[in-house]
């Protein structure tokens, strides 16, 4: 295997609670993110909250500024406006996203309604719709329950196949670091102020099964290490072993993943962006909840209740 740390002796079970400490801070923030979520404070994509997006593009060029002027006689001075470019996107291109709240508009569907107004303000510019997608707030809020069950499933499913792989305190010690690595993720979304929407979720799911294969390979490094050194030595310091033989896998791995997630990022379009930045974050701190909080969980609970080594 290649190494690209030799022999490395870091001590991560004996910083368990600077790392605690942080986080702490990380999860009470993705905490604070999950309550404004819940009474809707929060950057709330139309997934969640209701509205329209329209991708179209203008037959002749017409800027950003324009646009949002022309909405805005409109009544719709609150519509994000996007300017697409890339590879496969026809010039001229723009995506329109508007949430429903404040905007009566009866049975007309609120994506129509904007089409219509911007083919009224610019009646010699034709505008060409590409792609619409048109939410109700009560479809809205139906994703966000169903939303909440999918994760919270998914942390359950997580503690099932970890306590039937190794034990009991494995899949606590898992299931505790995945939802960190979720919270992390959703509360430095929130503190950036990025949009919450469903692409949003779909990382969070991604990278929690992530984080998971991570965990999984220093648990069974850890379960195999207690097998040979169950005589001899303690448990803190046979975790603390287990670890650091399994450090450069783990951070190659992490590494190689980081690196094709960050030229999506770079190059990729504007649509996936939101996607790529919560997937790097969430490989980040993945890697770091496998060395600093899923392991160090185990060892301050074999220390208050110890079991392994009596």
């Amino acid at each position: 295997m290649i190494e690209i740390i030799k022999n490395p002796n870091i001590d991560f079970v004996g910083k368990r609670k600077y790392a605690f400490m942080l986080s702490l801070v990380l999860v009470t923030l993705g905490i604070i993110a999950f309550v404004m979520i819940l009474v809707g404070k929060a950057n709330l994509g139309i997934d969640f909250a209701g509205g329209a997006m329209i991708w179209g593009s203008f037959q002749n060029p017409v800027s950003v500024n324009d646009i949002r002027s022309a909405l805005n006689k409109e009544g719709f001075g609150d519509a994000e406006i996007q300017s697409m470019t890339g590879a496969g996107v026809a010039p001229n291109s723009f995506v329109i996203r508007i949430k429903g709240e404040g905007h009566a508009l009866g049975d007309t569907l609120l994506a129509d309604a904007i089409t219509a107004r911007i083919k009224r303000q610019f009646p010699e510019n034709n505008f060409k719709v590409d792609s619409i997608d048109d939410i109700g707030g009560a479809v809205g809020k139906t994703l966000q329950k169903q939303t909440r069950m999918a994760v919270l499933l998914a942390m359950l499913g997580i503690l099932v196949y970890i306590w039937i792989r190794f034990d009991f305190r494995f899949g606590v010690a898992a299931t505790i670091a995945t939802f960190h690595d979720v919270l992390a993720v959703l509360g430095i979304y929130f503190l950036l102020n990025k949009e919450i929407t469903l692409l949003l979720i779909t990382a969070l799911l991604t990278l929690a099964g992530y984080s998971l294969t991570d965990t999984v390979v220093v648990f069974d490094r850890i379960r195999e290490n207690l097998k040979q050194f169950r005589k001899r030595g303690d448990f803190a310091s046979t975790v603390n072993m287990s670890i650091n033989e399994v450090l450069s896998r783990t951070t190659i791995t992490s590494l190689t993943t980081l690196l094709a997630i960050l030229s999506i990022l770079i190059f990729g379009g504007q649509v996936i962006r939101d996607f790529a930045l919560a997937m790097f974050l969430g490989v980040l701190v993945g890697t770091y909840s496998s060395w600093f909080v899923a392991s160090p969980i185990m060892v301050e609970w074999e220390k208050r209740s110890p079991r392994r080594f009596k």
